[in-house]
C-alpha cells in the first residue's frame, strides 16, 4: 500500500471562483475539471486545442495566457464519487518532490475525495510549506535555474488515476481455501514530450514566496492507467 499526501488546505476551496472560460466546450464529459487561477481568484481562460481518448485516457490539450510575475494556483475538482490521485507536473517537475516527471502512477501525488475539490498553490518543500507559483520568463523559472531542465518548459500537466479496488474479504466455509492474493500492481508510463521548441520569450513557472500549507499522508493505490490526462501549455500573449 502506497502513501501520498492530501493536501488539508487546498481542500478548504473558495466559492468565489469564476467559470473556467467563455468557451462552450462540454465539460461534462471530464472526470475531473482543471483550472489556473490567480491569487485573486480570477479564472485563466484555457484556449481548447484538443481533445481525444488513447487507451482508455482522456486527453485534454489547451493553451492559456500567461501573466508575468502572477502568482496562480491549479484547482481540481473531482467530478466522481471515488478518491483519485492526482500527478502535477509544472514544466516538466513533479511539485510535491521536484523531480522529473513522467506522469506516472509510482511518483509522488495528491489525493482529491470523491466529488471534492482542492487548489494546489505552489511547489511543496516540507508537510506544512510550498513556495508560490507564478509566471516567469525561463531563466528565473524553477527547473531551469534549480535542475537546467527545459524539456517541459511552459507545460502544466495533471494526470489523474482512479484509486484501485480493495479486494472485499469472503465468507470462509470450513474445508474451503481463501481467495489467492491479488497480484502486486505494474507501472506503466503516461509520459509526455517535450512542451516544444524553446524560445527567449517563452513562459515558466517561479519559486516564489513560502506559504503555510499542511499536509498530510493517505494510504492510496492507484490503477495502472490514468483516467484522465490535462497538458496546459501557458504562453505570454505575444507568443500566443
Amino acid at each position: 500500500m502506497r502513501y501520498v499526501l492530501v493536501s488539508i488546505i487546498a481542500a478548504l476551496m473558495t466559492a468565489a471562483a469564476t467559470p473556467a472560460s467563455s468557451h462552450t466546450r462540454d465539460r461534462s464529459r471530464e472526470a475531473v475539471s482543471i483550472e489556473m487561477v490567480s491569487d485573486s481568484g480570477r479564472t485563466y481562460q484555457a484556449i481548447p486545442h484538443r481533445d481525444f481518448r488513447k487507451q482508455g485516457t482522456h486527453v485534454i490539450k489547451q493553451y492559456l495566457e500567461a501573466r508575468k510575475g502572477e502568482n496562480y494556483g491549479i484547482i481540481i475538482r473531482n467530478r466522481t464519487p471515488g478518491r483519485i490521485g492526482v500527478v502535477i507536473a509544472v514544466d516538466g517537475r513533479n511539485i510535491i518532490s521536484g523531480k522529473k516527471s513522467h506522469l506516472r502512477n509510482s511518483e509522488a501525488m495528491y489525493v482529491v475525495n470523491g466529488y471534492g475539490s482542492g487548489r494546489y498553490n505552489g511547489w511543496r518543500t516540507a508537510n506544512d510549506r510550498i513556495h508560490k507559483f507564478y509566471f516567469t520568463d525561463i531563466g528565473d523559472s524553477y527547473a531551469k535555474k534549480t535542475f537546467k531542465d527545459t524539456s517541459a518548459m511552459g507545460v502544466i500537466a495533471v494526470t489523474v488515476y482512479r484509486e484501485k479496488e480493495r479486494p472485499r474479504p469472503l465468507h470462509r466455509h470450513q474445508n474451503k481455501k481463501s481467495a489467492p492474493a491479488a497480484p502486486a500492481p505494474s507501472t506503466e508510463s503516461a509520459g509526455k514530450g517535450a512542451a516544444g521548441r524553446l524560445q527567449d520569450e517563452t513562459a515558466g513557472t517561479g519559486f516564489g514566496d513560502k506559504q503555510y500549507s499542511p499536509s498530510i499522508r493517505v494510504a492510496f493505490e492507484p490503477e495502472r492507467r490514468p483516467i484522465q490526462k490535462t497538458l496546459v501549455k501557458y504562453e505570454w500573449r505575444k507568443v500566443l
